[in-house]
């Protein structure tokens, strides 16, 4: 499984077509985290001042019809999907519960 970060904003703007960041056209993939921790970290990181639920997208790679790569360094791979993620791939979401201070604390399920 496959993690990836997003505002609900983001995710919710389009419920009917793939899910394509900003970074698919920017960067030409979509980042993803190996785990909870690195997801964890990355919302911390990246999206502490973003306001309104922040969600982590669990996606199984073999759903997938794009071609995914672990990119990195030989200390840290993180998974990189070429192209955008088919709703169908995506088999849950979480929401990242942040302190007061909006850093992200844990993964709990989306309802």
């Amino acid at each position: 499984m496959l993690l990836h970060v997003v505002p609900l904003d983001e995710w919710s703007a389009a419920p009917e077509a793939a899910y394509a960041p900003p970074s698919l056209s920017a960067e030409g993939f979509v980042h993803c985290s190996p785990d909870e921790t690195t997801a964890l970290a990355i919302a911390d990181a990246h999206y502490r001042d973003v306001p309104g639920p922040l969600l982590v997208l669990v996606v199984d790679e073999s759903r997938l019809a794009a071609e995914v790569r672990w990119e990195g360094s030989e200390d840290s791979l993180f998974p990189h999907v070429y192209g955008p993620i088919e709703r169908a791939a995506v088999t849950a979401l979480l929401e990242v519960r942040r302190d007061a201070d909006g850093r992200a604390r844990e993964l709990t399920p989306w309802v």
